[in-house]
């Protein structure tokens, strides 16, 4: 049997940690109302002043460069504590500045450290992608554009190819608009349906 590396075990223990410690500020939150009341929740970002919406895009920034963090959550709360304009803007900086630096990661480090940070299923999933170099852009962009694709991976894998920065800075930025507009709204329409 073939045995893990240490790395990614410590990857495996931070992502179940991030894990459980969403659990348990979601439990936080619910009991104290936050999560069930939007006043509440806005009123305790505002306490935190114009820091509050760093803090927010640094988190989505985070999310895409260690995907300990479920990411979904944050277009989720971005929209709900900001509004849909300046919740979008927020989502789109970090999302869209997490993606560059992942890609700038993976570039530096490479294919290695697709293994440590995501499954072997995946990473044979998408790596035919990869080997297609003609596609492979096109692949990439049509993902980026669509809210389905796992893009934190692909992100990774594409900082592993040839492609250009310039090419990738303009997938992202022109891509993960539509993406990420498409994901909030639902996310606020689930939102709303629960707690409405």
């Amino acid at each position: 049997m073939k045995q893990e590396p240490v790395e990614k075990k410590v990857l495996q223990i931070a992502s179940a940690a991030g894990f459980v410690i969403c659990i348990l500020v979601a439990v936080w939150g619910w009991q104290t109302g936050v999560l069930t009341s939007q006043e509440k929740l806005q009123a305790l970002v505002e306490k935190c002043g114009p820091a509050g919406a760093l803090l927010f895009t640094v988190f989505q920034a985070v999310q895409v460069v260690i995907p300990i963090l479920p990411g979904g959550l944050g277009c989720l709360v971005g929209v709900i504590l900001f509004g849909p304009i300046w919740g979008f803007a927020y989502n789109y900086m970090g999302i869209c500045v997490g993606s560059l630096m992942a890609f700038a990661v993976a570039r530096s480090c490479g294919k290695p450290l697709l293994s440590l940070l995501f499954s072997e299923k995946m990473i044979q999933k998408y790596s035919c992608w990869a080997e297609e170099r003609d596609r492979f852009a096109r692949l990439f962009a049509l993902a980026i554009f669509l809210p389905v694709a796992p893009d934190d991976f692909l992100c990774y894998l594409a900082g592993t190819t040839d492609m250009s920065w310039r090419k990738y800075t303009a997938i992202i930025l022109l891509g993960k608009p539509f993406a990420i507009a498409l994901y909030s709204l639902g996310l606020t329409a689930l939102w709303q349906t629960l707690t409405g």
